[in-house]
């Protein structure tokens, strides 16, 4: 099965070695990991986000694991989603409703944008946006690609694409 979780681990040198650790050590296979230096606590924390492939059997020995190493469990769940793409957009994002954008991709129930890091330089001016979007298949991702295209051509939008397979 393939798991998300993102975890929360001491801003200490050597802490994001340990908090992968047990994830070797109960058979598991790191698929992603994202160290998030912008990630702030009042702890003195980071965050990290990890993709998975472990057996079922094993999850519960693993987050037994994270809680004796003191590695805090902030977001679990099975990733679903396993075909990934980004893309750029430039236009009157904001003015032409990203809202409204992101809401047609993620009605489908096959697709989603999972993250979107927009860049914005004055009111009247175009914006920018990287747009990630995660999907079940290839085939969804096609089409979810294909939807944004049609909004973007409805929009004036300016579509770069896709940036990874």
């Amino acid at each position: 099965m393939q798991v998300s979780m993102k975890l929360e681990v001491r801003d200490t040198p050597g802490q994001l070695v340990a908090a992968l650790m047990p994830i070797s050590d109960v058979g598991g296979n790191i698929k992603t990991v994202i160290h998030e230096h912008d990630f702030s606590s009042d702890k003195g924390s980071l965050g990290v986000e990890v993709v998975i492939e472990i057996p079922p059997e094993r999850l519960d020995s693993l987050l037994s694991l994270f809680r004796e190493r003191g590695i805090t469990v902030i977001r679990f769940g099975e990733e679903r989603m396993h075909y990934q793409q980004s893309v750029i957009l430039i236009g009157h994002l904001v003015h032409t409703n990203l809202g409204d954008t992101v809401d047609r991709i993620d009605k489908t129930g096959f697709a989603e944008v999972t993250r979107m890091s927009l860049a914005m330089p004055a009111i009247h001016e175009r914006s920018s946006a990287k747009c990630t979007i995660k999907a079940l298949s290839r085939e969804h991702m096609d089409k979810a690609i294909e939807i944004l295209r049609d909004v973007s051509r409805q929009k004036d939008i300016l579509m770069i694409e896709p940036l990874e397979f």
